[in-house]
């Protein structure tokens, strides 16, 4: 076999990438349809988060088990911060006396009984005190995790009373709307295939066919494989979707 120049490491990881892919697949394209015109498609949630602590502290609540739904805002995780807040009452007192002390000093100065440097330091204690409270009070606030949208807990990583630390994943979550379908399709059906375009798929854990149509055509055309990504969507409301599912795509006129 012929060896192929390759200017750059991009290309030649990009070649190599793509000859596995065939080699893998008998020397055929994956993003080719099989004999009866069909592609692989997969279901995904549209929005995924792990969420993972900020905090060196407790895990003091974890209700949610796998699989259980959640509202947006909802907590998630709750964390034992009496330490924090014992520290943010602190700073909120001290904070409180620098306040005073700046009035008896500017009320000391307008009677002359104190200069411009004990106000101005007075007033840089205020600003200090503030600074500190105002960093407590942050940390307080993430003593609770809510929930960023409407979802299910996928998988559960921690459990009550375990010590997190920062970055450390507690919940993989994902939202609980309709799931997409993901493609990989032949760049030249881009001729015809448009945002809007209907096909249909059938789904193998559920043994069902639905109605999808297209809704986001890939940005970029892999040359080795001339395939593209598009995304499609369901159409209507189906609860037993779940995302991970996969089938086969039908589409017509499109070979």
């Amino acid at each position: 076999m012929p060896m192929i120049p390759c200017r750059t490491a991009a290309v030649v990881l990009a070649l190599c990438t793509g000859a596995a892919a065939q080699a893998q697949g008998g020397g055929k394209n994956f993003a080719e349809p099989d004999r009866d015109g069909r592609i692989r498609t997969q279901l995904a949630a549209r929005e995924t988060a792990v969420v993972s602590s900020e905090l060196n502290a407790r895990i003091a609540r974890l209700p949610l088990k796998e699989g259980d739904a959640f509202r947006a805002g909802q907590t998630l995780v709750a964390f034992d911060c009496s330490l924090f807040e014992s520290q943010l009452r602190k700073a909120e007192a001290s904070h409180e006396a620098a306040r005073k002390l700046l009035a008896v000093n500017q009320r000391l100065a307008e009677l002359n009984s104190a200069g411009r440097l004990e106000v101005e330091q007075a007033e840089a204690k205020v600003k200090e005190s503030a600074a500190e409270a105002a960093y407590v009070r942050a940390t307080v606030a993430k003593c609770s995790i809510g929930a960023p949208f409407a979802g299910r807990v996928a998988r559960r990583l921690a459990t009550a009373s375990e010590f997190a630390t920062p970055g450390k994943p507690l919940l993989e979550i994902v939202d609980s709307g309709p799931p997409e379908l993901q493609l990989i399709v032949p760049s030249r059906w881009l001729a015809k295939l448009k945002v809007g375009s209907a096909f249909s798929v059938s789904v193998d854990e559920l043994g069902q066919s639905f109605p999808a149509k297209v809704v986001r055509l890939g940005a970029r055309i892999d040359p080795v494989s001339q395939s593209v990504a598009i995304t499609g969507q369901i159409v209507g409301q189906h609860p037993g979707l779940l995302p991970g599912m996969s089938g086969w795509a039908s589409f017509t006129g499109l070979q």
